[in-house]
């Protein structure tokens, strides 16, 4: 995913005029196209150290001056270019298995007491995909965290992708760039913006940095570095306990930071933002190897087919190119393909499987899927990803009786998200549209914010032709991604239609929703307005 740095700019001085700061200069500011570092190169050059104050608090999270409302407005401000950006994907796959590991987090840190009951209220606690094949992950204001495919493709355990989840809970949890920002009071924003892109350009070309951050913002960056340190050393040593308490092996830290460390030492060809946002040092590395169990072992972990096939539905869905995928197809047909180890065939015949998917080779992607399910009938949870791979491969070539074989009684009890999403489409192509929208409703009504299954209620609705059901389903969309004005455009659109004539039974009560869900959104847009 890729992010106008203007957005970004023009989100922190909004909320930075909110606290009487001056203007920015005028004047168009580049536009960089990294990949998503907003929050980790906020971390990167933060502000001054912060002056002493009577009764501080032992950690670095107390969120200054800075509102929770007014975080939480600053990070909806930039997720909405985020799902506005082609990168963004909504996979449901990908996402149930990043949230198996989010949300026992979440718990945990509730239990700890990092996590209060206010700060969970107020923040959105929402976890955005993007289709981008480098290893990173950040933490943005107002509870909202990022995580590039990449790093879903490059861990080798669960541990590992938890640890990096840990980290970023923790750097919200403590409030890490509201505090940050809260101290720009003495600098306009466009000092900000300038120690940002010097951030940046520093990890690519020490000349350009130079050129950006001088004179006294290079001081500034100076110390602003050391200060974001503190709180790197502060988000490693929450978030251990954290990933402890959920339950994840500690060896989950070690393991991440040795892996960046020979990234950084061997081939830090710029496919690893993470090393620069979040710089690692020999003290940090020690420090999460020092919290193990003295003595203890670091035995292997136990082959897990679930996150091989994850990791390498994640490296595909990352768009590597046409000759990347073909090459993954091919290495399923090698003779040496049987004598590999069974997570690692397994891996290999799902790549070859979603590979062919997107290379539109149906029938070989068919082939593929087929050969995974035996071969992963050996862990429930593994045989339930080969499943769901050829429900979809199914449904793509338009075989609905696999499809429906496969996904069996899915649609019968209260299906997880990916077998609802699979069973709704199936339900919808073959005819019937009523019964997927039965099944949606509940998910909708419980998961409000989900707009993948308001998109799916849509198709449901505008199958059995009830067309104001359908636009208010994709209003309903729109909403969830907070883009206002879209959510505007298509619930005036639903109040259009039904003021043409007698539509559906129950359409009166429709219309009466989309009424007030159209105010709703009119009293966001205006308020986003006035935050220009």
């Amino acid at each position: 995913m890729r992010l106008c740095w203007q957005h970004l700019c023009a989100a922190v001085e909004s909320t930075l005029r909110l606290r009487n700061c001056p203007p920015r200069p005028p004047g168009r500011l580049p536009r960089l196209a990294g990949g998503l570092l907003l929050a980790l190169s906020l971390l990167s050059a933060g502000p001054a150290p912060a002056q002493p104050r009577a009764a501080a608090l032992p950690t670095l999270g107390d969120g200054g001056e800075m509102t929770l409302g007014a975080e939480r407005k600053l990070g909806e401000r930039i997720a909405r270019e985020l799902y506005r950006d082609p990168d963004y994907l909504d996979d449901a796959v990908l996402a149930e298995y990043v949230q198996g590991l989010w949300q026992p987090l979440l718990a945990a840190a509730r239990q700890r007491g990092e996590l209060t009951s206010e700060l969970e209220e107020r923040f959105a606690w929402e976890i955005l995909l993007g289709r981008d094949r480098t290893i990173n992950a950040f933490a943005l204001p107002g509870g909202y965290l990022g995580v590039h495919l990449g790093l879903i493709g490059a861990v080798t355990r669960r541990d590992e992708l938890a640890a990096v989840l840990a980290h970023e809970l923790s750097h919200v949890t403590q409030r890490h760039i509201s505090r940050l920002i809260a101290q720009q009071d003495r600098q306009a924003p466009w000092l900000l913006g300038a120690m940002i892109l010097g951030a940046l350009a520093a990890s690519k070309n020490p000349q350009a940095a130079q050129a950006v951050v001088v004179g006294g913002q290079a001081v500034a960056a100076q110390s602003q570095l050391n200060f974001s340190r503190d709180m790197e050393r502060e988000a490693d040593r929450i978030g251990f306990g954290v990933l402890t308490q959920a339950g994840f092996a500690a060896e989950g830290f070690v393991g991440m930071f040795e892996k960046l460390q020979q990234a950084s030492r061997l081939n830090d060809n710029g496919a690893f933002p993470y090393l620069r946002s979040h710089p690692l040092t020999t003290e940090r590395i020690a420090d999460m190897q020092a919290r193990q169990p003295l003595g203890a072992p670091r035995a292997a972990p136990p082959p897990d087919l679930e996150q091989a096939m994850v990791a390498a539905r994640a490296r595909v869905l990352a768009r590597p190119g046409v000759d990347v995928l073909r090459g993954w197809v091919a290495e399923a047909e090698t003779p040496g393909f049987a004598g590999l180890a069974v997570p690692r065939r397994a891996a290999v015949l799902y790549a070859a499987a979603l590979a062919s998917l997107q290379l539109n080779d149906l029938p070989r992607a068919a082939a593929f899927a087929a050969r995974l399910v035996p071969l992963a009938a050996a862990q429930p949870q593994g045989a339930r990803q080969a499943r769901l791979l050829g429900a979809e491969v199914a449904l793509q070539a338009g075989d609905l009786g696999r499809a429906a074989q496969l996904l069996g009684a899915s649609g019968d009890a209260s299906p997880a998200r990916p077998e609802l999403f699979l069973w709704a489409q199936l339900r919808t192509r073959g005819g019937q549209a009523a019964e997927a929208a039965a099944r949606l409703q509940p998910w909708v009504l419980s998961h409000p914010r989900d707009a993948s299954a308001w998109q799916l209620l849509a198709a449901a609705h505008a199958a059995q032709g009830q067309g104001l059901r359908a636009i208010r389903a994709e209003g309903e969309a729109r909403l969830a991604q907070l883009d206002y004005a879209a959510a505007v455009d298509r619930f005036r659109a639903a109040q259009a239609l039904y003021r043409q004539g007698p539509g559906q039974p129950g359409d009166h009560i429709e219309a009466s929703i989309v009424d007030t869900r159209l105010r709703l959104a009119e009293s966001a847009l205006r308020e986003q307005a006035l935050e220009r």
